[in-house]
């Protein structure tokens, strides 16, 4: 049985064109190509298009060629489905793709003959309750944050914060963010959250903006759960990953854990996250 490459691409870049379609015609006839329909349309390719409910279910592999963005959505589209992840950084920043578009085809060979590492990393589960139902209104995963944030501009947010179940405080701010290990290179790390090895298992409970004298970033057991409650008469909103999911009424909760699926990436052992935060942040040079 062959094997199938799935393909998630950066939609607005010409470059990631081109690099689409040499990874294409690097698998030839010996390995089979799907593509979420956006992607099959783009490239002109719409024999090769697979709804994205099921696209997680059809191939053994997603080559992810873009930048954290495109990470994060090939992500969402594989996980739930145990799918490893090979990505190809052809953005800016790039934590999370490591393959530059220049060794794509030896990533790709690597990958063939079994010569990748698979790394596990943690997400975080959200379930959303209405604020007059104990039911679950909504349920969501994120690889990196999730974002309980004001709807007004100019306007802060009240929201209580429990931890492990007991009130800790209500805070006064833009909004909240809890992020995973992965997930503090980005919105957590902009808000003055520490930095966290992408492996290790924990929650960082981070407010945006706080108006108040308690404004620290918290890592918190990965077997912690936060529950956020929005309150006052100004309602919020819920992002995961950068999406706009859920607009949350006053009194309504959304409760944070570790999930019970991880992502999985495909990395090589010439490069780590040490090795990559040094190029991000231009250590070597001071």
């Amino acid at each position: 049985m062959s094997q199938r490459l799935g393909l998630v691409m950066h939609l607005h870049r010409p470059d990631v064109l081109d690099l689409a379609r040499e990874a294409i015609g690097w698998c030839g006839n010996d390995i089979e190509v799907v593509l979420p329909p956006s992607e099959a349309e783009l490239l002109g390719l719409d024999e090769l298009a697979v709804d994205e409910s099921k696209f997680g279910e059809s191939i053994d592999v997603c080559l992810s060629l873009g930048g954290d963005g495109t990470m994060l959505r090939s992500t969402h589209l594989v996980a739930d489905n145990g799918v490893p992840i090979l990505g190809v950084n052809a953005g800016r920043l790039g934590y999370l793709a490591e393959v530059d578009p220049s060794e794509v085809l030896v990533a790709l060979d690597q990958w063939r003959s079994d010569d990748l590492s698979v790394e596990h990393r943690m997400m975080v589960e959200v379930c959303a309750k209405s604020a007059t139902d104990t039911e679950e209104q909504f349920v969501g995963f994120a690889l990196n944050e999730a974002v309980v944030y004001r709807s007004e501009s100019g306007r802060t947010l009240e929201v209580s914060a429990a931890i492990g179940g007991r009130h800790f405080t209500t805070y006064h701010s833009d909004g909240i963010i809890v992020a995973t290990p992965t997930g503090s290179t980005a919105y957590s790390l902009s808000a003055g959250g520490p930095i966290v090895e992408p492996d290790f298992r924990a929650l960082l409970l981070t407010p945006v903006a706080a108006h108040m004298v308690f404004n620290r970033s918290m890592v918190l057991a990965p077997t912690t759960t936060v529950e956020l409650t929005v309150q006052g008469y100004r309602g919020g909103v819920l992002s995961l990953d950068g999406r706009t999911v859920l607009d949350l009424e006053p009194g309504q909760s959304v409760v944070c854990r570790a999930a019970a699926q991880q992502a999985k990436f495909l990395v090589r052992s010439d490069r780590d996250f040490h090795t990559v935060l040094k190029e991000k942040f231009r250590l070597d040079e001071r």
